[in-house]
């Protein structure tokens, strides 16, 4: 324990040594980070090993040494040590973290010892180019932050040192202003320290920000990509994938005068349906969330046997399963595949009689022929099945035996003789498979075993009555853990450690500048349509940074104005006059932030350019005035003013004018820092400032004269140890040159900091493209992700969609919620079986189902209204039937005080839904010159509502109230909406007023007493206001699709759903 105690300390000591106090947290956090701005910066050194070659470039047109073959023998070496090292860097990435080192020791030995040969009128030789190296040494050099600090002040006091050994060596005492000029010597290299340093903190800022950034939207993008990923799962349970996809893609697509229908015509089907018999039975002994949980696990293990057989689960009506093969990917065996589907359901079953010990079993039938496949409506899809074969593979089911799989003799004729058969002669118990001259057979035995995949079917060459028993038992295991509403849980740091890694790959492991220079032109402008402009005004994590540079730098310029320059009158106003406008600008711009602050709004870049624009153009002025006066000065006393020079606005020799192109370097370092620029621009604001600084010495070419302060010149004869080597014309150029050198330094350190910039200017733009990149792919994950989420909110209600999605489930925890006042609602058209048809007119019945879906959809459309959408939902459409709920909102709270009028809106709210459907449908047959007519059943009561099927949910709710209502539509008559006496009392209350059609007889319930609504009063009546009517003879069985058993019995409450969509054949016998 305490070795490991000690460890921990040893590695928060390292830490705190390592890890700046700005750092991450997370050591791994950290090192990433590390590993990234190493990468970023590294990049750096071989610009500065280019800047190193310039230098070589300068020394080769201004040698400033006495022994000019000794000055271009060590140019050589040097540009030759430059390149060795630019290729090695280049190409030896290993090598790097030493050749970081290696280079900063050599640039500076390079400008050391040629500073240490040089003379000139002031101890300041190639100060200039020190500033230079001494502010790109901290804002660039991929070193440890405390390295830097080292470096720079070995360097700082390296440059001093040099200076002094001029001093001492060049004359016989020390000048008496020495002491001054390397206090200016270190004011400018200081302050090009805390520029550099300024730098520093604004790029690691900048970077830290950036990673963090990138870390937040990898995040997102993650979260957001979970997401989608569970509601994908959840989605494509559903629906298949093929109108999963199509639907997402036409979502926020401009409604045309048709609403789209998701529906294709699929040949050589075969149809199961699978129906578990004497359910009923168990019902009285288990509660509703009992039995929905009993279905459930049998329906998960249902799913997963038709994962293994290859079959396309259509819905679950009740304790109704059915599925379709060779649909909507076509294979041959689909029927072979069927019969064995049906048998292990069979088996399956044994589940649930050892659970309920009751003997339940399961009923069986198949059909193959065509089906129209797809969905209808705009609000709770559910991926269906239409065709008269659909409802013949219905009734073989309703014709069949318990424990027994009952095929048609079309589906016989795709078993290919691998199972032995028996006839069935469903024919005879069923009408309308004698009308369709179908013969049926039970099948006996299985002759050929199923060899699927990989699965091991070994025992399933045994009859069929326990031939693969323990393979089915084995596919029937409770470990359904890929269920789509309990997704796998990552771990908290297993998520980190993702994260970590995909920005190593984002960061790290990424060609920024191969993508960059495909996304940029030579300028570095982006080339895509309006980046450029989004560049520009991209948001700036240190707006203020822009009056850095004058505030570090003034006070140099102010050290200087004590022994450089003549004490007048004139160049203090000057000073003054620049200082008050710079600060005044300064305040400015900062009070335009801070309001910019206050107001939460983002301050205009061209705000910050212009004040760093007049920052510059300030300093440099600042800069340029006593250059401009000392050439005056210099220009008088040459045209032999000296005696006069007090008379004449007192003219003086100004001593050391060279300290101002140095301080010139140092503002070519500040005006990288205006912004926004593009590259083209900046590097002409920098040739300007250059070129600026020439303007004095053009106009006052005295200015350049040598000064004879010193005791030797590097271009007097008498003192050059090589003007036998030269010739005389060279040699007066090199004197030429030499008086300008200062001039000449700014214009190559221009160079240099072009070249720099573009390095900055290309990191700047890749953390911007990344940015941009990450902010694209976040908003197409998230795009993915609404149009995911809006599907899978029409496949259930926003509010079970949301516990879903919203938390991590186990498969056991079901949704299920018992609601004690809820109204029900159940509307078909009765006559559109005459309208349906199967012929090659109407495209094989697409056409006719085409017209059911934009009926459908403008049912859906009105639960977009305000007043429908708070408390009705959309249940299900069984076929022509439109099933709608209201009072299913979990989060609407009741109080046993409040009276009906309170309790009970949501139903009065529901029956203006039902007269709304009427108004609908009735402009839909205006439009299409038809008469079709509405049937439409209410009623009220406790139901229980849940989600069904692990693998793939269906929501749904049963109780006997659904059943009631189910059947006060079925037993009503077209055009009318038949209630309850409980519910017409309660609606009367509302100002319904209802006609009173009399005892309805409704299977499993007895005599009902049922009204008719008439219409709306515009004052609420009593109940007593009633007037009774002949009750209407019941019609045969008129309604679309029949999902269910005609003769199941109605008190078991989970069947109510099955019952509701009992006698609803597509086609009229």
């Amino acid at each position: 324990m305490e070795k490991l105690m000690q460890a921990v300390g040893n590695k928060c000591a390292c830490r705190i040594c390592i890890v700046p106090p700005w750092g991450f947290t997370d050591i791994g956090e950290e090192k990433l980070y590390s590993a990234y701005t190493q990468q970023q910066r590294q990049k750096a050194v071989p610009h500065l090993l280019a800047i190193g070659m310039l230098l070589q470039a300068f020394a080769i047109v201004v040698p400033g040494e006495r022994d000019l073959l000794f000055a271009y023998v060590s140019v050589m070496v040097a540009s030759f040590a430059n390149l060795t090292l630019g290729v090695v860097y280049t190409y030896v990435r290993a090598a790097r973290p030493i050749l970081n080192h290696v280079a900063w020791l050599v640039l500076w030995i390079q400008l050391l010892v040629s500073g240490s040969r040089r003379l000139g009128d002031s101890y300041n030789e190639l100060l200039g180019w020190a500033v230079v190296l001494q502010y790109f040494t901290l804002a660039t050099l991929p070193l440890h932050y405390l390295l830097l600090i080292l470096y720079s002040t070995l360097s700082f006091c390296a440059y001093l040192q040099v200076q002094y050994y001029n001093a001492c060596s060049s004359e016989s005492r020390l000048p008496a202003d020495f002491y001054l000029q390397q206090v200016a010597n270190g004011a400018l290299l200081l302050g090009a320290t805390l520029l550099g340093g300024t730098a520093y903190a604004i790029n690691e800022k900048q970077q830290r920000s950036s990673f963090q950034e990138t870390k937040r939207s990898l995040r997102d993008k993650l979260t957001i990509e979970q997401q989608s990923k569970e509601q994908e799962r959840l989605l494509l349970s559903v629906l298949p994938e093929h109108v999963a996809v199509q639907m997402r893609k036409d979502l926020g697509l401009i409604d045309t005068q048709f609403k789209k229908i998701y529906m294709s015509r699929h040949e050589n089907v075969s149809i199961l349906y699978a129906d578990i018999v004497g359910f009923t039975a168990i019902s009285s002994t288990y509660s509703a969330q009992d039995l929905v949980a009993i279905l459930n696990e049998l329906f998960a293990r249902f799913d997963r046997l038709a994962e293994k057989y290859q079959q396309l689960r259509i819905k679950i009506l009740g304790d109704c399963y059915y599925c379709i093969s060779g649909a909507p990917v076509e294979r041959p065996d689909h029927a072979v595949l069927c019969v064995h589907m049906g048998l292990s359901m069979v088996k399956a079953i044994k589940y649930v009689q050892q659970t309920t010990n009751s003997p339940v079993d399961m009923r069986v039938g198949i059909h193959t022929g065509a089906v129209l496949a797809g969905v209808l409506g705009q609000r709770q899809w559910q991926f269906d099945v239409y065709s008269r074969d659909v409802e013949l593979a219905n009734k073989m089911e309703s014709s069949g035996m318990a424990g027994r799989v009952h095929v048609s003799e079309v589906t016989l004729s795709f078993l290919n003789n691998e199972f032995e058969v028996e006839p069935a002669h469903g024919e005879r118990r069923e009408e309308m498979l004698r009308q369709a001259g179908i013969k049926t057979y039970f099948i006996s035995r299985v002759l050929k075993p199923w060899s699927g995949g990989e699965e091991k079917c070994a025992a399933e060459g045994e009859a069929a009555e326990g031939g693969d028993a323990a393979d089915t038992l084995s596919d029937l295991r409770d470990d359904d853990e890929d269920s789509v509403l309990s997704p796998q849980d990552e771990s908290k740091d297993n998520g980190e450690q993702k994260i970590l890694s995909m920005l190593q790959e984002e960061l790290v492991n990424r060609d920024d500048d191969k993508e960059l220079a495909d996304a940029t032109t030579l300028c570095l402008s982006f080339k895509a349509s309006g980046a450029e402009e989004v560049y520009e005004r991209r948001n700036d994590p240190c707006p203020l940074a822009v009056a850095a540079p004058p505030l570090i730098l003034l006070p140099t310029v102010m050290v200087l104005t004590k022994f450089a320059v003549p004490h007048t009158w004139s160049l203090h106003a000057v000073y003054l006059a620049l200082v008050l406008e710079t600060g005044l600008i300064n305040v400015v711009y900062y009070t335009c932030y801070r309001y910019s602050q206050y107001k939460k709004k983002t301050v205009s870049p061209y705000w910050k350019l212009t004040c760093g624009m007049f920052n510059i153009a300030m300093f440099v002025s600042a800069n340029l005035a006593p250059l401009v006066i000392c050439g005056n000065f210099e220009t008088m006393l040459e045209d032999g003013l000296r005696d006069d020079a007090i008379q004449h606005e007192g003219a003086r020799r100004c001593i050391h004018p060279s300290y101002y192109y140095h301080i010139g370097a140092a503002a070519a370092c500040g005006a990288l820092w205006v912004s926004p620029l593009n590259a083209g621009v900046r590097s002409f604001l920098l040739l300007f400032l250059a070129a600026m600084h020439a303007v004095p010495a053009i106009m006052h070419p005295a200015l350049l004269v040598a000064r004879p302060s010193l005791d030797r010149d590097p271009y007097l004869k008498p003192y050059n140890a090589t003007t036998d080597c030269i010739t005389e014309e060279l040699f007066n150029i090199l004197s030429r040159i030499h008086c300008g050198r200062n001039i000449v330094m700014l214009f190559f350190i221009v160079i240099a900091l072009i070249i720099f910039n573009r390095y900055v200017e290309s990191l700047e733009r890749a953390r911007h493209s990344r940015g941009e990149r990450m902010r694209v792919q976040a908003e197409q994950a998230g795009d993915l992700r609404r149009r995911n989420q809006a599907l899978v909110h029409n496949v259930l209600p926003p509010h079970v969609a949301r516990h879903f999605m919203g938390a991590r489930h186990h498969h056991r925890d079901l949704y299920s919620q018992s609601y004690a006042e809820v109204g029900v609602l159940f509307a078909s058209m009765p006559n559109f079986s005459e309208f349906y048809s199967e012929e090659t007119v109407n495209n094989q019945g697409l056409e006719c189902l085409r017209f059911l879906n934009e009926v459908i959809s403008d049912f859906d459309l009105l639960l977009e209204d305000a007043k429908f959408s708070k408390d009705i939902i959309k249940i299900k459409t069984i076929s022509s039937t439109y099933m709608a709920a209201s009072g299913l909102n979990p989060t609407r709270q009741m109080q046993p005080s409040d009276g009906v009028l309170v309790r009970w809106a949501h139903l009065a709210c529901l029956v203006e839904f039902a007269l709304e459907l009427q108004r609908v449908l009735a402009a839909i047959n205006e439009q299409s010159f038809n008469h079709f007519v509405l049937r439409m059943g209410v009623n009220h009561g406790p139901i229980t509502a849940g989600v069904i099927g692990a693998r793939k949910p269906h929501y749904d709710i049963w109780g006997n109230t659904v059943n009631v209502a189910s059947r006060m539509e079925s037993t009503g008559k077209a055009g009318c909406i038949q209630v309850t006496e409980e519910t017409c009392e309660i609606l009367q209350s509302f100002g319904y007023y209802f006609e009173q059609r009399g005892l309805v007889a409704v299977k499993g319930k007895g005599q009902l007493m049922t009204y008719y609504l008439q219409g709306k009063r515009d004052t609420p009546v009593g109940p007593n206001d009633k007037h009774t009517v002949e009750a209407p003879p019941a019609g045969p069985g008129d309604a679309l699709l029949a999902n269910g058993e005609a003769g199941a019995e109605v008190q078991d409450p989970l069947r109510a759903t099955d019952v509701a969509e009992a006698d609803r054949p597509l086609l009229q016998p």
